[in-house]
């Protein structure tokens, strides 16, 4: 990102590379802009530039880290339209998604999963037999 010392377009900047700006960047960017430009260089060098591995890849691993974290849906699911943006399959990230499976279990896999099957529409098959419904 350029050295820019107007929050705004600095915001503007950040959302254009990164897809997405959140409402702590907001914040930040008017209460404390030194602090968010030192932190957004830290996602810059880990996230945003492509060293080894490329964006689609990146954007996999968050998606995963984020599951586990319990991150808010919404930040998941910005995450995923960025991934699917890059060049990743629905599929592809649902596989990043069931990696966190074996070790975070299903708890923490079906809040990542809920956020990929709202972005990509995906529906399931419903049994013929009654049942409880446990989504319920």
């Amino acid at each position: 990102m350029s050295a820019t010392q107007d929050p705004q377009e600095y915001i503007d900047q950040m959302a254009l590379k990164r897809g997405y700006v959140l409402d702590y960047h907001k914040v930040m960017a008017k209460h404390d802009f030194e602090v968010l430009q030192a932190a957004n260089e830290l996602v810059n060098a880990a996230y945003l530039n492509e060293r080894t591995l490329d964006r689609k890849t990146k954007e996999l691993i968050f998606i995963a880290t984020q599951t586990i974290l319990r991150a808010p849906k919404t930040q998941i699911q910005s995450h995923i339209r960025i991934a699917l943006d890059v060049g990743a399959t629905a599929q592809e990230i649902l596989e990043a998604i069931e990696t966190t499976l074996p070790e975070a279990g299903v708890i923490v896999f079906n809040a990542g999963f809920e956020a990929w099957r709202e972005v990509v529409e995906a529906d399931g098959i419903e049994p013929t037999v009654d049942v409880y419904n446990a989504s319920e």
